[in-house]
């Protein structure tokens, strides 16, 4: 049985040698457990397979709607295939069919899936306390790592049912246990990230790079108190993240997401022979020698959230109303926009973009006019933010820039917005944003009160753009079903000298606030007796 164990632990290593420790299977979860809890090189294994969730809920994985682009069911994202699929018409029906969402599925709830991991994360600390031979500080060590990543699975539930879900400490000994209330949900998320921020140190040795510290824990404490309005909490946690002195923004915006920063506080590394992920041939454009990609692009009301260098707003009525014959100023629109958005005639590549009609460096579809939009742009624009400009052998290489789950510049917008909702004073919900703001030379904000809120959320989705936020924003702000009913998104048309201003949906959108709480499933009900439905799927 131990060379049996030392041949797996050898092939796990290998999968991930260009990855240093992080794992790219699950398969070392299922050792036997005696032998894993033998030496600390084996329960190290073990954990580094929680590691993987990071992956599989981020914007490179597939957990969190099958790996479509949230984003795709707001005003900022645009998926251009009219048949269904993931990445595909999926997104393009659940915006004009909510009904589509019943308490038989949902395509962007994982209930399964997540219970499923907090089993594993259970079952091993539960093997830790049956059987391990470690240290105490080393099991401190280890149950910190597994209570950071089951409060992160949990946070992955809590903010689809934020009602409230079913909390497990440890294994459960039956099918049947009652949905807890929302505040004990957000207590227990907030108790196991306490745990792992109190126990895990604030630097690991350089063999050890990548895992998470202290402050990964307090900073997912104030994304996961945000959801929770438990404002002193997510003020304290920043707080924490902030005066430790280990983060700041990089000086240019472009670079904020690609790890290895002083700006990452939590990533998942990638490498070519695997864990490895398909962003790059996803969103692409047909130029770029790739025939599927440009699965989806931005929208034209995303361009129009962003400012112009000198922090005015770009009037586009002329461009609405058919009146302009000219191209916009894209030029004049502040950096994050250049850093995030492929536009007309944009350099990418060495590319000179063009996308118009029948354009060789980025050619437009319209929208409904073809099953799938393969590498052609149904907007007008192609997607920047996030695709690695230097991935030239798209066909052979799959895709290995890391996903930053964590940046610091989400940490002080949470700050803000806690600071805002907790009623401190305007200079001091202020001072965060005009940070964020100052990276990209844009001015101080002077506003107050409610018009304060809208240049907040205005920044959050351009600071925060394809990142995996907006969705979740606007459901947990309780906007969604009046900001996501009743509109289209709109693109260019671009024939020559001419940009069609179009709609790129053939219906109007809509959102149930039902929606704000997913129900549970009904797999669930079905197997335990004392789960109830929430009210409104009853």
């Amino acid at each position: 049985m131990k060379k049996y164990i030392a041949i797996i632990f050898a092939a796990v290593f290998a999968l991930v040698s260009c990855n240093d420790w992080l794992d790219g299977t699950e398969n070392n979860t299922y050792l036997t457990d005696g032998l894993v809890w033998s030496d600390a090189e084996s329960a190290d294994l073990y954990v580094n397979g929680f590691y993987t969730y990071l992956d599989k809920y981020g914007q490179f994985g597939t957990y969190q709607f099958g790996g479509s682009m949230t984003e795709s069911l707001t005003d900022a994202f645009k998926y251009g295939s009219l048949s269904l699929g993931h990445k595909a018409g999926h997104p393009n029906d659940y915006v004009v069919n909510p009904e589509a969402v019943t308490t038989a599925g949902c395509l962007w709830g994982i209930w399964g899936t997540a219970y499923g991991n907090i089993r594993r994360i259970n079952g091993f600390l539960d093997s830790m306390k049956k059987f391990s031979k470690l240290s105490a500080d080393k099991n401190t060590e280890l149950e910190a790592q597994a209570r950071f990543f089951r409060a992160y699975v949990y946070f992955q539930l809590a903010k689809r049912h934020p009602k409230g879900v079913i909390l497990y400490d440890a294994l459960p000994t039956g099918n049947d246990k009652a949905l807890s209330s929302a505040e004990e949900t957000w207590q227990f998320i907030y108790d196991d990230l306490k745990f792992a921020a109190d126990h895990l140190p604030a630097q690991w040795p350089s063999a050890e790079n990548g895992r998470l510290t202290k402050y990964a824990a307090y900073a997912m404490m104030t994304r996961a108190m945000l959801y929770a309005e438990r404002w002193d909490d997510v003020v304290a946690a920043a707080d924490s993240v902030i005066n430790s002195g280990r983060y700041g923004l990089m000086d240019e915006y472009k670079d904020s997401w690609k790890g290895g920063n002083k700006e990452s506080i939590l990533e998942f590394k990638y490498a070519v022979s695997g864990p490895n992920h398909t962003f790059d041939q996803d969103y692409v454009p047909m130029c770029d020698g790739y025939d599927y990609g440009a699965l989806g692009t931005p929208t034209q009301e995303m361009v129009e959230s962003y400012e112009r260098y000198d922090g005015t707003k770009f009037d586009w009525s002329a461009w609405h109303d058919g009146s302009a014959t000219n191209r916009p100023n894209y030029e004049s629109l502040e950096p994050r926009f250049q850093a995030t958005v492929i536009y007309n005639g944009c350099k990418w590549k060495d590319n000179t973009m063009d996308c118009s009609v029948g354009g060789t460096k980025g050619a437009f579809v319209q929208y409904g006019t073809v099953p799938y939009s393969y590498g052609m742009t149904t907007t007008g624009y192609f997607l920047r933010k996030m695709v690695d400009e230097s991935h030239t052998d798209l066909r052979g290489v799959p895709s290995t820039q890391p996903w930053v789950e964590i940046r610091y510049a989400e940490v002080l917008l949470n700050k803000a917005e806690a600071l805002y909702r907790s009623g401190a004073s305007q200079a001091n919900y202020n001072a965060p944003l005009t940070e964020v703001r100052a990276r990209v030379g844009l001015p101080k904000k002077n506003s107050a009160g409610a018009e304060w809120w809208a240049d907040y959320r205005a920044e959050r989705k351009v600071e925060l753009a394809y990142e995996g936020h907006y969705f979740w924003d606007l459901r947990r702000w309780k906007v969604a079903h009046t900001e996501l009913t009743g509109y289209r998104v709109h693109g260019f048309k671009i024939s020559g000298a001419t940009f069609e201003y179009i709609a790129c949906d053939n219906e109007d959108r809509r959102f149930f606030s039902r929606l704000y709480c997913l129900p549970v499933p009904d797999d669930e009900l079905k197997d335990n007796k004392l789960a109830e439905q929430y009210d409104e799927w009853k």
